[in-house]
């Protein structure tokens, strides 16, 4: 349910419906101040509650049932949009952020020269895999803990904030530690324990979209977060897996503007992943932003041909700056700025 109080009502009015809402009904209430009103957000059992009567208070302009099942993603308890903090580095809120680096942490050199060359190029956040689920269990899984420090390195170098993905709840001590944005994996959308034991921590999540699963179950991940109190949630799509086998998966462009009117969360696109090959990775990047995404995560290693991982998909810093080049104009023409 969602209250929206009129226009000029005191705070110490707001607070004592608030109290009064959570003490005779056993909901929790959030406020959101939104431009020229506050929004007042009721979780829990709300079938006891009297519309008619709420909606007589002389302070409510409108009251609305909310039937979707998710609630503290949903757009209509929070209208404006949310903006991210990572490290310093704004995401939503009509910033356009970039992140980018390659699929794994392989070297020191490796890290630190691609970290460098993404900054130079633009970018505003490092990606680095330290811990890789792969399909195969014969396949590089990554460096695990040392692939994690050599990110630090590289952080410590570049001043980038960076972006690793977290794979078991038994790391989330290590992760609050030591990485700026903590990545949930496709793969992992729907462990649901590992999504409860991220909502404990205090560092933001980019949530990626499952290989199969709709919007709606997508957001209600993001509420498994936000409910157990990490409200700083960015959505990725990365492509979901369709009839087609020419590309790695098949990217979802009207994910980005459904997702937009469905939630008030910041969205990002992986065009890498979608593709599976680095020679789509520029149109699809410059579609995404298009049609409003709020950043990229793009894959790039300085010797593609001889990567540990995803080689096909990753793009030369040289192919990087290229669209970093081009993607400038377009972000600027969508009313957006490169954070």
């Amino acid at each position: 349910m969602v209250v929206i109080m009129k226009p000029g009502t005191k705070p110490e009015r707001i607070h004592a419906l608030v109290e009064k809402l959570e003490q005779d009904y056993g909901v929790k209430v959030g406020i959101t101040n939104g431009v020229g009103c506050s929004i007042l957000g009721l979780v829990g059992d709300t079938t006891e509650i009297d519309i008619n009567k709420l909606s007589i208070n002389e302070d409510v302009e409108r009251v609305m049932r909310v039937q979707e099942p998710y609630k503290k993603a949903n757009r209509k308890f929070h209208p404006e949009d949310t903006v991210v903090d990572v490290g310093g580095v704004k995401v939503g809120g009509g910033s356009f952020t970039v992140i980018a680096g390659p699929c794994s942490v392989e070297s020191e050199e490796q890290i630190i020269e691609v970290a460098r060359d993404v900054k130079e190029a633009g970018a505003s956040l490092l990606r680095g895999g330290a811990f890789k689920p792969r399909t195969s269990p014969y396949s590089f899984q990554g460096m695990g803990t040392p692939g994690l420090d050599l990110l630090l390195e590289a952080k410590e170098a570049t001043g980038l904030p960076i972006v690793t993905e977290l794979m078991s709840p038994k790391f989330c001590e290590l992760f609050e530690e030591k990485v700026d944005l903590v990545q949930i994996g496709a793969r992992n959308m729907q462990n649901f324990d590992l999504l409860k034991e991220a909502g404990k921590m205090t560092k933001p999540i980019l949530l990626k979209r499952g290989l199969a699963n709709s919007y709606e179950e997508w957001i209600m991940s993001a509420e498994y977060i936000m409910a157990a109190g990490n409200e700083n949630v960015i959505l990725c799509e990365r492509g979901v897996r369709t009839f087609e086998t020419y590309t790695r998966n098949t990217l979802d462009l009207s994910a980005i503007p459904a997702i937009r009117r469905m939630s008030h969360l910041p969205i990002v696109v992986d065009p890498s992943h979608a593709a599976g090959m680095y020679w789509m990775v520029e149109p699809l990047a410059m579609a995404a932003a298009a049609v409003g995404a709020d950043g990229l995560m793009v894959e790039v290693h300085n010797d593609p041909p001889h990567a540990k991982c995803d080689g096909q998909q990753s793009l030369t810093p040289e192919k990087f700056q290229r669209l970093m080049d081009r993607i400038t104009p377009l972000v600027d023409l969508m009313g957006k700025k490169l954070s």
